[in-house]
């Protein structure tokens, strides 16, 4: 099944989102490489793709698992909650219906 990842940075995280993206992405990657993701990227602060200093709100990801256990357990352990720059990450199931 499919669950959407949702990760919200605590303010001024942006050096620590920064040092911690290496690893985040790589473990992306990894899911990429098994099939498993659907989409994933960061919300940018500011209405720009790139925000520079303004930096990023949080992120999402859309990533099949085989439980939300499964889904949490994974998030739980994600690189930006380890540096600091995640205030919360919430995981739900999610239905894709479009497109």
């Amino acid at each position: 099944m499919l669950y959407s990842i949702v990760g919200n940075d605590k303010p001024g995280s942006l050096e620590a989102r920064l040092a911690a993206r290496p690893a985040h992405v790589e473990r992306l990657n990894a899911l990429k490489a098994e099939g498993r993701l659907v989409l994933a990227g960061p919300n940018p602060a500011i209405d720009s793709p790139d925000p520079g200093a303004a930096g990023f709100t949080g992120s999402i990801i859309i990533a099949e698992f085989e439980s939300l256990a499964a889904a949490q357990a994974w998030a739980d352990t994600d690189p930006y909650i380890e540096a600091g720059a995640y205030e919360s990450v919430t995981v739900k199931p999610f239905n894709k219906v479009l497109p």
